[in-house]
């Protein structure tokens, strides 16, 4: 039991015994720094039922405490604050309880509970991975292994968008300047290959307007009339007519592009268990359409064109058919959920992980499978996120300036190895143990740089700050893992033995108390929706662990009982590293 849940119901009784007041609920808080105490009862909300000073109520309850409950050694109240100072012997037995839990913190999946889909990476088939898809698949990935953590089963999907003007102006272009290029013929991946080719379309597409608008013609009936654009256009319809050159072609392209995900996927450490693809669900939601208007949720204008008006809800009016019978994103992504729940029954709920400059659609999506009668809907969560910038600037794609994904992988592995090399340490690994390290340090200061901030907030990334072996960053996290694994192969002893200690130093205590906060940090993140909840208490621990460390001897120790709790005591906390560090996707290493 935690101590709010022990504390609770002591306090529910004290205030009933002492003032015959039933309380509703019992506020605490993390004592401060400067005070002495484990956790803080706040008195002021019971001054609205009981007439005293907030002092005197302190007091009282405070000595109730200490008189009746076993795990409250002593008190002090601090104007409208009482400050709980809890007895070791709680502490002791609480990590006793724990130390050989290998799962502390996770809850086993019910199976009668609804299962929960998680979409992230969503890509175009068109280019490589980049920066931006990056954090979007790191967040993605966590908050699925998170909420699978907190007690429920997950499915991790992605929908692609393998169709569209964009996907043939890739097609046309190789057409065009590719020469019979292949992945195999390159050397290139071939989502990096295909990327060339939107690349080359948007150039010669800008050549071709710049030469028309020398003729006369308006910027505007220039990128209209260029002959590139009208060839792109035209390849999009006989697409969608099912022309067998054209369908080959994108199915040749289209598996290069896959392929080369793959890879990407493999290297980033993330995975999926279902696939979804717009070519197979762009159509879906037409049929939705027919039964809104039944029901009234949608309304037919003149031209034939549907809509939904969502101004009583502080929003506008929303078209879910043109005119011509054709449907849009937003009746694509109705039916692509509704066809989800069909697909896996089980699924009560979805997060889309998405940028936060698709808020507005996923609001209007949400309400309108919410007014369709969905009873899933409430259930629906944007993992909105700010993007990702570099002190160079913003990214465009089709102008070929991307951070790509690989390359930002290995220019991380690269900075590691370069840091690791200076540091020295290193003598004694064979060539595949270094590369092996610095790709685990490289990804992790990446990872843990991108995913300690808030999923809302736009990010900064610095490559060099963020393999610094020092402050709040991954490789200074994974080097405290490597240091207690260090103090466990040099413990020659057996520290299995069940520990006899009675009494704790200060540092032990804290660092038992951040420990015992890993269980409430999972479900909090996973609520949220928020790996940098559980990066940031992972920060913590390791703070406080070094703290301890330098506070007290732990091989070095002379009592033998206090040195086998020590040892303990810092492999629980390397292994609430390594969990936690799992659920961000991050390896840790086990020398550095």
């Amino acid at each position: 039991m935690t101590l709010p849940q022990i504390l609770t119901p002591a306090i529910e009784k004290a205030v009933k015994a002492l003032f015959d007041v039933t309380l509703d609920k019992v506020e605490f808080q993390t004592t401060r720094k400067e005070f002495e105490g484990d956790i803080t009862m706040v008195i002021f909300p019971l001054l609205k039922v009981v007439k005293s000073n907030p002092v005197e109520l302190g007091n009282k309850i405070g000595t109730y405490l200490v008189e009746n409950i076993a795990e409250v050694s002593r008190f002090n109240v601090v104007s409208g604050f009482l400050n709980i100072v809890i007895s070791d012997e709680y502490y002791l037995n609480f990590f006793n309880e724990i130390k050989d839990d290998v799962a502390f913190g996770f809850v086993t999946p019910n199976p009668n509970e609804k299962a929960v889909m998680v979409e992230y990476s969503s890509p175009n088939t068109n280019k490589p991975l980049h920066l931006g898809h990056v954090r979007n698949n790191l967040l993605g990935y966590s908050v699925s292994e998170i909420i699978k953590a907190s007690g429920k089963k997950v499915y991790k999907t992605q929908i692609i968008n393998d169709r569209g003007i964009h996907i043939c102006k890739s097609m046309l272009a190789w057409q065009k300047f590719g020469n019979g290029q292949t992945p195999e013929s390159t050397g290139l991946k071939g989502d990096k290959l295909v990327g060339n080719y939107y690349v080359a379309f948007d150039k010669a597409y800008k050549e071709e307007i710049a030469q028309l608008m020398s003729t006369g013609k308006t910027e505007e009936e220039a990128k209209k009339q260029a002959p590139i654009i009208l060839e792109a256009q035209e390849m999009l319809l006989k697409w969608e007519a099912g022309d067998d050159a054209v369908i080959t072609l994108w199915k040749t392209m289209n598996q290069w592009v896959y392929d080369g995900f793959a890879i990407s996927y493999k290297n980033l450490g993330v995975d999926f268990d279902a696939y979804y693809y717009e070519s197979n669900t762009y159509l879906l939601g037409k049929n939705v359409v027919q039964i809104g208007l039944d029901k009234g949720v949608f309304e037919k204008d003149p031209d034939g064109s549907v809509w939904i008006d969502l101004t009583e809800e502080g929003l506008d009016r929303k078209i879910v058919l043109r005119s011509d019978g054709t449907a849009v994103y937003m009746t694509q992504d109705i039916g692509t959920a509704i066809q989800r729940v069909k697909d896996y029954p089980d699924v009560g709920g979805m997060v889309y992980t998405v940028g936060n400059e698709q808020d507005y659609h996923f609001k209007v999506l949400f309400l309108i499978l919410k007014k369709l009668g969905f009873d899933w809907s409430k259930n629906l969560f944007h993992l909105s996120y700010g993007m990702v910038d570099l002190p160079s600037g913003k990214m465009k794609s089709r102008e070929g300036t991307v951070v790509d994904a690989d390359d930002l992988m290995q220019e991380m592995t690269a900075t590691a190895q370069k840091i690791a090399e200076d540091l020295g340490k290193l003598d004694t690994y064979s060539p595949e143990e270094k590369a092996k390290l610095y790709n685990t340090i490289g990804l992790g200061a990446l990872k843990y740089y991108i995913l300690k901030v808030d999923p809302k907030k736009r990010i900064l990334f610095n490559p060099e700050e963020s393999v610094d072996f020092a402050g709040n960053t991954g490789p200074f996290i994974q080097y405290t893992y490597a240091r207690i694994q260090s103090i466990i192969r040099k413990a020659n002893f057996d520290y299995n033995v069940a520990s006899s200690v009675v009494e704790m130093h200060e540092k032990e205590k804290e660092l038992i108390k951040q420990l015992e906060l890993f269980p409430e940090v999972i479900q909090n993140a996973a609520q949220h929706h928020s790996p940098a909840l559980l990066a940031n208490f992972t920060y913590d621990l390791v703070r406080e662990y070094n703290s301890f460390y330098q506070a007290v001897p732990i091989l070095g120790e002379a009592n033998l009982e206090k040195k086998i709790f020590r040892v303990q005591l810092s492999k629980k906390v390397a292994d609430v590293i390594a969990s936690s560090f799992k659920l961000l996707g991050i390896n840790v290493p086990e020398r550095m």
